[in-house]
């Protein structure tokens, strides 16, 4: 699978009104593209699903992203398999975000589930919040082993790091940050 930002072509990234208002437009230094990025914002997700088909039809893309909010009839499951395939057809990445939606049938090669957590301990100021920490949960692959990790945002040297695995469902004791 590409990564995003490591292709020469440009990225194109749809959002609903309701996801952009959630939270925000994608930030440009955060990202460290190496080529540009239009964003297109657009308020229904019906035309959102329609702006990322006609996207993996583009070969000159190097990844689509789309963010849709809620559970909106558009996102079905032929609407998404109509999507991988298009994706697999076109050899273009894609990445459907569901921002607070329900857990339904989906053609997804790989599905993850992204929760916060507490941020980690701060070393300066114990009552100061530290880095940032997600749960990161990959519930169902089709080429790899679905698992659970805690994964912290390292400011100092701008990467994601990958702090403990989660084999049993509950936190690792070393991973707990002090929130």
């Amino acid at each position: 699978m590409a990564q995003l930002g490591k292709g020469s072509g440009t990225i194109l990234w749809v959002q609903d009104r309701l996801a952009e208002r959630e939270s925000g437009r994608p930030c440009l230094a955060g990202l460290g593209l190496s080529g540009p990025l239009l964003l297109m914002p657009l308020s229904r997700p019906l035309d959102v699903m329609i702006a990322v088909e006609e996207g993996l039809r583009c070969k000159a893309l190097a990844a689509v992203v789309a963010e849709i909010r809620g559970n909106h009839p558009a996102v079905s499951f032929t609407a998404m398999k109509r999507l991988a395939l298009q994706a697999e057809a076109s050899a273009v990445p894609c990445w459907l975000i569901r921002q607070a939606a329900t857990v339904d049938l989906s053609a997804a090669r790989d599905r993850w589930r992204i929760a916060t957590l507490p941020s980690a301990a701060n070393p300066d100021d114990p009552r100061a919040p530290g880095d940032p920490r997600w749960r990161v949960d990959l519930f169902r692959s089709c080429d790899g082993r679905p698992g659970e990790w805690v994964v912290r945002h390292d400011r100092a040297a701008d990467r994601l790091d990958l702090v403990a695995a989660v084999p049993d469902g509950t936190l690792a004791e070393g991973a707990r940050g002090t929130g």
